[in-house]
Order: structure tokens, then C-alpha cells, then sequence
């Protein structure tokens, strides 16, 4: 009876040890099942998606196979990702390399854009590791902001260029001048050529000015309404000397009443762009015509010349600055290129675009569109005043 007592004890230590172990065994291998299952899934930890979703970049994320797992509509629209891969192996590779390493990288990429691979965009990349198994990347394309640092540093060289041909121009006449003191009438041949090739770099420098600040600022934050027929009258005005100068007949349309909401110094030094452009590549004795219209809500200004014509090859790039299709002409009647340049630059900072149609030896016509304003809603009527006010001495109806 005693022996068996322990022995009951003794079954009892060792049920509740091997119970115990069972529970342990299964507890870890639950805990080993969990690790495997989060090592295998694709679900990206808590609150990156919202994050990512919140960013300005475009975010990518990939699994250890390089499969992509989370992308944001921005790499989408960029093209950076195609069926859960992503579609540029520049990105492959730097994905690859930071499942390598285990390194932040940070680098800037050229891309070959589209099916032919004649568009490229440069796009800056930071890639590291997220969590354990995942890469995450954040891509920014800088395409626009190394064009417009191209466009800087080719506007710079041109002015350089441009600059150097009065400046020089003026050193030579002033050692002319010195050297035909004696000579009254080579001296007043020089002054007046130094005159000019002054009131070109004046012209020249007024111009760079004009148009650096309509592409630094908003130039329309206060803008207006405007009755385009005093826009057209004012420009027409400015150039009436000029005109009367080569005999050429400048000609107003008739008034059409069009509004439109803008700067009227901008637009008013659009048209005149424009006209003083049509005069100045105009004969003796020809006509230019300013007019408008309006047609389905967009107000068009043009203005016809009788002008020798542009090249249909060059008519895609006269709105470049410093270009000339005729490069002796407009040094000979003192244009700077800069023009037809600020004309774009002023329509569209009023959300307008400007066209030309031209044909050798047919003269040219460009077109202003700028979108017209909408009416003014009429003052709500004071129901306790239904008539207008009467002046003093009506009669009552």
C-alpha cells in the first residue's frame, strides 16, 4: 500500500513534466510557424502605405525577389512600374544592390522613356532597406528642372554672344572717333552709329529684363478685367511713328467689345511685340492689320503683315530666344530675338498661347488666344425698390 501510493505519485510528476513539455514544444513551434508566415508575406508593415501615399514622391516597395508589393499612383503615372515589376532596370539594380549591401543609396538616373527610346528623364532615387525583407524607394523626376537649368545656362551663353557684338562695335567706333577728330563729317557718321549700336544693347538689356520677370513671378496674381479693344489701341499707338516712318498704313479692326482678366502692361507689350515685329520686316509703303474675335469663348488677336514670309521648317522655333530666320536683317533694323520670345512667355502667363501661319512671299499673320472672361453675375435687385431710381424731373410711368 505504501509502494503504491509513490508510484501514483511518481505517474502523477511524470504526466504534468511531459504535458508540459508538449505545451512548449507546440508553443514554439506556433512562435516558428508566426516567423515563417511573416517572412513569407508580401503585407508591408504598419503605416508605410499611408505614408507613402502622403509623400510628393513616387514610392515603390519590393519583396526579397524584387517583386513589387506597394507603388503609389505617381510611380504609376511616371511609368515605373509594370505587372507588381519594376519597369526600368536602372531601378533593378539599385534595388539590388541595397538588398545587397543593406546601404542608403542616393543617385540621380537617366531613363530611357518610351517604346523607341527617343525621350529620356532624369530622376533622382533613394533607395534603402525596409524591415527585413523589403526595399523601399522614392523616386523624384527632375526632368523639368534640368531642362529649365539647360535653357538658363543656353540664355546666359546667347546674352554673352549678343552682348559682344555692340560692346565690341562701340570700342572700335570710339577709336574712330578719336582717330577722325579732324574730320567733321566722320565724326558725325561714327557718333551716329554709335548712337545705335547704344540704343540696341539699351533695347537689348530692356528685353533680358522683361522677360526674366515674367518667367520669375506670376505676372497675372492681379489681374483684371480688360476690354482687349484698349489693349489693341494702345499698342497701335506706340507704333504709330514707326509706321509713318516707312509709310507703312497700320490698321485697326473694328471694336468686338471682348474682355479678357489680365495684366494690361503685359498684354498691351504683347501686341505691341507683335505689330513693331510686322513693321520692321515689312517694305515701304505696305500695310499691317490689327484685329479681333472671338470665337466658342477664346478672344483672338491678330496682326497680318505683308512681309517677305517665314520658312515653314523655321516657323516651329521663332518663338526661341535669340532666334532669326533672317540673322543681317534683324541686326540691320536692331531686333534683339527676344521678342516674339516675350510675346509667348506674357500669353501664357495668361493661360493664353499665341500661333503664327505664314508662307513665303504671302506675308504672316499671328494670333494671340487668350480665353475670354466670364460676364459678371448682375447685383441681386432690392425687391423693396423694383424700379431704378429716378432723376429729378421724371415722370412716373
Amino acid at each position: 500500500m505504501h509502494y503504491s501510493g509513490w508510484l501514483v505519485l511518481v505517474a502523477l510528476l511524470a504526466g504534468v513534466v511531459i504535458g508540459g513539455g508538449f505545451v512548449v514544444i507546440l508553443v514554439l513551434a506556433l512562435r516558428r510557424s508566426h516567423q515563417a508566415v511573416q517572412v513569407t508575406s508580401n503585407s508591408v508593415p504598419d503605416g508605410v502605405e499611408q505614408v507613402l501615399d502622403a509623400m510628393d514622391s513616387a514610392g515603390i516597395v519590393t519583396d526579397a525577389s524584387l517583386n513589387v508589393v506597394k507603388a503609389t499612383a505617381k510611380a504609376f503615372a511616371l511609368a515605373l512600374v509594370s505587372n507588381a515589376h519594376l519597369t526600368y532596370p536602372e531601378l533593378v539594380e539599385v534595388a539590388e544592390r541595397v538588398r545587397r549591401t543593406g546601404r542608403l543609396i542616393d543617385e540621380e538616373l537617366d531613363l530611357q522613356r518610351g517604346r523607341f527610346k527617343d525621350a529620356t528623364i532624369r530622376v533622382h532615387v533613394r533607395a534603402s532597406l525596409l524591415g527585413s525583407r523589403f526595399v523601399l524607394l522614392l523616386v523624384d523626376d527632375r526632368t523639368e528642372a534640368y531642362r529649365l537649368e539647360a535653357v538658363r545656362r543656353d540664355f546666359v551663353a546667347n546674352i554673352s554672344h549678343e552682348l559682344k557684338t555692340p560692346i565690341g562695335a562701340i570700342g572700335l567706333l570710339s577709336e574712330a572717333l578719336h582717330t577722325a577728330a579732324d574730320d567733321p563729317e566722320q565724326v558725325r557718321m561714327f557718333a551716329e552709329r554709335l548712337g545705335a549700336e547704344s540704343t540696341r544693347i539699351a533695347r537689348l538689356t530692356q528685353d533680358i529684363i522683361e522677360l526674366s520677370r515674367l518667367q520669375a513671378v506670376d505676372a497675372i496674381a492681379n489681374a483684371e478685367r480688360l476690354e482687349i479693344d484698349d489693349i489693341i489701341a494702345a499698342a497701335v499707338d506706340q507704333n504709330r511713328v514707326g509706321a509713318d516712318a516707312h509709310a507703312i498704313e497700320l490698321m485697326a479692326g473694328a471694336p468686338t467689345g471682348a474682355v479678357v482678366y489680365g495684366d494690361p502692361k503685359l498684354l498691351v507689350t504683347a501686341v505691341d511685340n507683335l505689330i513693331s515685329n510686322a513693321i520692321r520686316y515689312s517694305p515701304d509703303g505696305s500695310r499691317v492689320g490689327v484685329g479681333s474675335r472671338i470665337a466658342d469663348g477664346v478672344v483672338e488677336i491678330a496682326v497680318t503683315d505683308q512681309g517677305e514670309g517665314i520658312p515653314e521648317a523655321d516657323q516651329a522655333r521663332i518663338f526661341e530666344r535669340f532666334f532669326r530666320v533672317d540673322q543681317a536683317r534683324s541686326r540691320m533694323t536692331g531686333g534683339t530675338g527676344l521678342g516674339l520670345s516675350i510675346v509667348k512667355h506674357a500669353v501664357q502667363n495668361h493661360g493664353g498661347d499665341v500661333r503664327v501661319w505664314s508662307q513665303p512671299g504671302m506675308g504672316s499673320t499671328f494670333t494671340i488666344r487668350l480665353p475670354e472672361a466670364d460676364q459678371p453675375e448682375a447685383a441681386p435687385q432690392d425687391p423693396a425698390t423694383p424700379y431704378p431710381a429716378r432723376q429729378q424731373g421724371e415722370q412716373n410711368p
